[in-house]
């Protein structure tokens, strides 16, 4: 055998030892657990055949406890690109089978560097956590590693779209960086996301709680907001951040791919006409509207546990990528509260900073009252929508489905906040208040002093109703565009966004708003 031989018979017996990962038992026992091993959440993500390693053969530097003994295959993290559904995609992938997928000096450079890879290239950037979290035998060079991370996190923000599966148990600084992407996904019962874990949490307050309960998918999708998406399995999170690329442009100068979806852009649907119940009281599903007038009633959903009063979704319409924000009236009557705030503001942001044009459906009575709301802080958080909106520069439709309240009227993309083109249904509701509400203001003193004052209330209700219960008084004043039937709300609403795919906005030049956080 000749030399050269001898040398690729040495690479090959290097790599077939890293691809061993933390040796056999230890990924036997993380198969056990039901959870892929590092490589293969890469082979899956990835088109066969595409991916391709670097930084295969690092590995950490540390002496200190006896860790120069100690091998860390990859050094716990496999780093790379490749292509999903056809397009550049970086990635990192930690590996739990080795030393715990913890992070040390080494491993935070490869993740460092295939992102500073994604930013130059203008390719999204996913990362597979399944960590520790700091190796505590590197100490600040641990630390430093975590920094670094952190930093390209917000450099990268509204460059390239930064996603997170949480793939296990990721803890204390590893948390950090998951929340400073776009999006994350978990697992059902196999990730866990805390600062602190349970057996910590029991030795310094007393309090018991399993790590479900405290970090577990559920618990972030539905009480903390920190996740977007609750996942099946491994796989199934893997394919759900394949979707959702699927409607993303590879960075903030592109704008999403445009995708022939097959359906007809001039399709109406009769059942919208008598969607909205004859009693203001009754509620229906937004939902069905929205699965109505996008493109083979597709929409892909994040936080679609959390704050259910507004829903927030990406969709097509005629094949363009719109992301859409809708009060729900099913729950807490569409209401906007701080969490419904703050969800709708960060979604819009996203949208903006990465050309995605909106549409958004309004049918809010008001922001929800009560001191808890009040002393939460509802006035900073409501305010986050009147920014966002304001701020972003994209396509902006807005379609009024029923009740269009005061302040909510605002905050749901009126045109004072932009709104290219607004669109009311017959049913529109636009006004300061119910009308209820309001005739016992204006009429207070004739109600009070009337001989009937039930009928008296009654009558200027039917008055201010007459009045103001209508979309036409705002369509008179230019501030709804349109009143359109319903059925015919899909082919109207396509139209605008063509007629708005060129649109251009200069704003003053600024380092950056002061957004009320």
């Amino acid at each position: 055998m000749g030399i050269v031989a001898d040398k690729i018979k040495d690479l090959k017996d290097r790599e077939k030892k890293i691809l061993q990962m933390g040796g056999e038992k230890a990924v036997a026992k993380h198969k056990d657990q039901g959870k892929l091993t590092a490589r293969e959440r890469l082979d899956l993500f990835f088109d066969p055949g595409t991916f391709r390693e670097i930084d295969m053969f690092v590995t950490h530097r540390c002496v200190n406890f006896g860790m120069e003994k100690v091998d860390v295959p990859s050094d716990g993290v496999v780093t790379g690109h490749g292509l999903v559904n056809g397009r550049p995609v970086f990635a990192f992938s930690q590996d739990f089978t080795s030393r715990a997928g913890s992070l040390g000096e080494m491993h935070a450079k490869k993740i460092c560097k295939v992102m500073d890879m994604a930013l130059k290239s203008g390719a999204p950037f996913v990362g597979f956590n399944d960590s520790g979290g700091a190796r505590i035998q590197e100490g600040v060079d641990a630390l430093s590693g975590f920094g670094q991370i952190f930093y390209r996190n917000a450099i990268s923000s509204g460059v390239i779209p930064q996603i997170s599966a949480i793939m296990g148990t990721t803890a204390g600084g590893a948390v950090y960086s998951p929340a400073m992407t776009d999006y994350i996904f978990m697992v059902k019962n196999t990730s866990f996301m805390f600062i602190t874990g349970p057996q910590v949490i029991k030795a310094v307050t007393g309090e018991e709680i399993s790590f479900e309960d405290l970090g577990g998918a559920s618990a972030h999708n539905e009480k903390s907001g920190v996740s977007h998406f609750a996942c099946e399995s491994e796989e199934d999170a893997i394919n759900k951040i394949k979707d959702m690329l699927s409607y993303l442009p590879s960075n903030n100068m592109e704008d999403p791919p445009i995708v022939d979806t097959g359906d007809d852009p001039r399709r109406t649907d009769p059942a919208l006409d008598t969607i909205i119940p004859d009693s203001p009281n009754q509620s229906y599903d937004m939902k069905a509207v929205i699965r109505s007038l996008v493109d083979n009633g597709e929409m892909f959903e994040p936080h679609e546990y959390y704050a259910p009063n507004i829903i927030i979704c990406f969709a097509r319409m005629n094949g363009r990528s719109i992301g859409i924000i809708a009060n729900q009236p099913a729950v807490m009557g569409g209401c906007l509260d701080i969490n419904a705030s703050d969800k709708a503001s960060r979604f819009i942001r996203f949208c903006d900073a990465f050309n995605i044009p909106m549409l958004t459906i309004a049918d809010v009575p008001g922001y929800l009252p009560g001191s808890d709301q009040e002393w939460g802080g509802i006035i900073r958080h409501g305010a986050k929508l009147l920014w966002t909106y304001s701020e972003a520069t994209v396509p902006k439709l807005l379609l009024v489905t029923r009740k269009d309240y005061g302040g909510s009227y605002l905050a749901m993309c009126s045109k004072d906040l932009g709104a290219d083109m607004a669109f009311a249904w017959p049913t529109a509701e636009i006004a300061v208040m119910g009308a209820a509400g309001a005739a016992n203001i204006i009429h207070a003193r004739e109600i009070k002093g009337a001989d009937d004052p039930a009928a008296t209330r009654k009558q200027k209700i039917e008055e201010y109703n007459e009045l103001f219960s209508n979309p036409y008084c705002a369509a008179t004043r230019g501030y709804i565009d349109a009143v359109i039937v319903p059925s015919e709300t899909r082919p109207r609403l396509i139209d605008a966004l063509e007629v708005l795919c060129t649109k251009r906005e200069l704003r003053p030049p600024k380092k950056h708003g002061n957004i009320p956080l």
